[in-house]
């Protein structure tokens, strides 16, 4: 019990106090509220069966200094009963140690138990011999039920003991995914698992699709997502799809650019009812993966523009797909997405990796964006019993076209006379310009006429802890102290309630107030706040290689039943230039593989494990996951084509042919 306090207390600003009971969570139409109190959770995505067992408890404990509270995961069907009727739970597919590191770092779990997951897995989630009961999946079809309820039950043994009201870390679960049929099925999941003995404060659906009828009111909370590019997309144009709409602030919650290509064309409307629901998102793109024939390059500004966006929209819950990425595990069968299996075929996704440019990479590495990402979370931590019950307000336009640059997109939140004013003067791909003489204003408080620089995306306070206005950005209030962030190109102004006005100033770290409690720190300073301590810099030194094997013929690149381009077979790396990898001494270590090429492998003692479809970043492998025994890899290039029917970055060299950069390790 001592341990969720603890959680609680961190995640509400609580005493550390130990609690007689286990606290209790319940939501309104605003928020998550615990023992009473208002919080904005920041929920991050992760695999735990695609992530080796030994790593767990680092790779959480990493999550939660980038200030995630909640962690979502989804448990794939596949991974667990590839055989019909052989159920394992070992290893890196073992969900209840799993659960028990996330209660070891004192963070809660919604679990997303399918059966249906997606998450770019084979079929969805869904065992390939299920598709031999001739029953209709995704159903209330009896015979699906049955094995869905197996399913379940093999689950709860996992989660047994470890629910919420046991003082265990199971806080909430989610049914099935992106389902757009009768709510009766997802209420009928949720019947088996009430009966089963799943037992928690709430449960989740996705919000998007709309359903073809509802699920009543209070059963299951909609979350909803948005991305900045979507691999699913059948176009291999550059900002193909309404994505840009994501990097506009308006009050419609979903996004009708997710799974396109199974759901098809979709309006903007939510179920009757929907919107009494707190606004949470579950799958706000923290990057995305890459397909064979669409191969997105994503950059930090994309996930912190979104997040910007989400909140000063009305959100209250940020949840990250994905926050970490991850590597599928092996099985009897190749376990990723592709077109060449019985369901979710959509597209060719790679063997192995499951990376998804997230703020915490494959391996753990962290990405910018996951600095960038923590001085949000930080807000959300500490302003967030503040900014709850706020509602937001949209001065401009809502419905806007891709690249539309005719204003600055801007919104408030406000509540009482207090507020917040969310700022994003950034789209991706499409170089919005600098504002000038721009005017804010919010809570009966006009801002000085501003310039806001492009790219800039922020928040100002208003009405805030004794501060009228000022043109920088609340980060953490602890101890008495709040702490701001300057915005690059802004002029940094703090407006006290007692009338004082400060300009100009300067970023003076946490080493002294620029004002009576107030600290002004640079972006950079304000990304790594109350971490303790910056991680040395990685040093990258160059790693002996050589060419064995020059490419044969060219493949042909097929389209495949989804109409896009497929990805090679295990045949074609037959035809693969070949090379030869020295592995240094040091192997907690990350290789780093500059390359051009279609896509590439590298295998251990004849063993695949890894694989990499080019967009332009290096192809990565984490050296410690290697047997001791293993002192070579085996890197297989294929080369690039002419004229591909792939959608490659501007960043990728598309020079028809193959060839390795240069290959480097760093410390890690």
């Amino acid at each position: 019990m001592r341990q969720f306090t603890i959680v609680m207390s961190w995640l509400l600003g609580l005493s550390m106090a130990v609690a007689a009971e286990v606290p209790e969570v319940t939501w309104d139409k605003y928020s998550l509220i615990i023992d009473g109190q208002r919080v904005c959770p920041v929920m991050g995505e992760v695999h735990y069966s695609r992530i080796p067992q030994a790593e767990w408890a680092d790779e959480v404990r990493k999550m939660k200094e980038g200030g995630v509270t909640v962690i979502a995961c989804y448990v794939f069907w596949n991974h667990i009963e590839e055989t019909e009727g052989v159920f394992d739970w070992s290893g890196q597919r073992c969900l209840r140690q799993f659960l028990e590191v996330c209660s070891q770092e004192q963070l809660p779990v919604v679990l997303r138990v399918g059966p249906f997951c997606h998450g770019e897995a084979r079929c969805g989630g869904i065992p390939d011999w299920l598709f031999s009961k001739g029953c209709e999946m995704r159903s209330e079809d009896p015979v699906f039920l049955a094995y869905t309820e197996r399913l379940y039950r093999q689950i709860f043994t996992q989660v047994q003991g470890l629910q919420w009201k046991d003082g265990g870390p199971v806080m909430a679960m989610q049914f099935d995914n992106e389902y757009s049929g009768h709510g009766s099925y997802l209420m009928r999941l949720k019947q088996m698992a009430r009966e089963i003995g799943f037992d928690l404060p709430f449960y989740t659906r996705t919000g998007w699709p709309e359903l073809a009828s509802p699920v009543p009111f209070g059963e299951m909370i909609p979350h909803y997502g948005d991305y900045a590019d979507g691999f699913w997309e059948r176009s291999i144009e550059e900002t193909a799809g309404n994505y840009y709409k994501a990097f506009n602030f308006k009050a419609f919650r979903s996004s009708t650019a997710i799974a396109t290509e199974q759901l098809g064309k979709q309006e903007e409307r939510l179920n009757e009812g929907d919107e009494q629901y707190p606004y949470f998102t579950c799958e706000l793109g923290g990057g995305m993966m890459t397909a064979y024939h669409r191969r997105p390059y994503l950059y930090p500004e994309d996930a912190y523009s979104m997040a910007i966006v989400k909140l000063g929209s009305g959100s209250n819950l940020l949840g990250y797909y994905m926050y970490h990425g991850g590597t599928n595990p092996d099985g009897k069968i190749w376990l990723n997405e592709m077109q060449r299996t019985p369901a979710t075929n959509y597209n060719d996704m790679p063997v192995k990796t499951y990376d998804f440019q997230a703020p915490l990479g494959e391996f753990g590495q962290k990405n910018p964006h996951y600095y960038m990402l923590r001085k949000l979370h930080l807000f959300m931590h500490d302003w967030g019993d503040l900014l709850a019950p706020m509602e937001a307000v949209f001065p401009c336009p809502q419905d806007i076209q891709k690249g539309d640059d005719s204003f600055l997109r801007w919104s408030y939140r406000a509540k009482d006379g207090t507020g917040f004013i969310f700022i994003n003067n950034y789209e991706r791909l499409q170089n919005l310009s600098t504002k000038s003489h721009v005017q804010l204003e919010a809570c009966g408080v006009k801002l000085p006429k501003l310039t806001i620089p492009a790219g800039t995306m922020c928040i100002l306070p208003v009405n805030i802890d004794g501060i009228r206005y000022a043109t920088a950005q609340p980060i953490a209030k602890r101890d008495g102290k709040i702490y701001l962030a300057q915005v690059k190109g802004i002029p940094s102004t703090i407006a006290l309630q007692n009338g004082k006005v400060l300009k100009n100033l300067k970023p003076s770290g946490t080493a002294k107030p620029v004002c009576q409690n107030i600290y002004l720190l640079t972006s950079e300073q304000a990304e790594r706040l109350f971490l303790q301590a910056d991680e040395p810099q990685a040093r990258s030194t160059a790693v002996a290689y050589q060419k064995e094997k020059e490419a044969r013929a060219l493949r042909t690149i097929t389209i495949g039943v989804n109409r896009v381009a497929e990805e090679p077979t295990d045949e074609d790396f037959e035809q693969a230039a070949v090379y030869t990898i020295h592995l240094p001494q040091q192997r907690q270590a990350l290789l780093q593989i500059a390359y051009r090429g279609d896509c590439a492998r590298l295998y251990a003692d004849g063993k695949l494990v890894a694989d990499n479809f080019y967009n332009g970043r290096p192809f990565l492998m984490g050296l410690w996951r290697l047997p001791e025994s293993c002192t070579s890899l085996e890197l297989r290039i294929l080369p690039l084509q002419k004229d591909m029917p792939v959608y490659f970055p501007r960043e990728a060299d598309t020079t028809p042919g193959e060839s390795v950069v240069s290959i480097t390790s760093a410390a890690y």
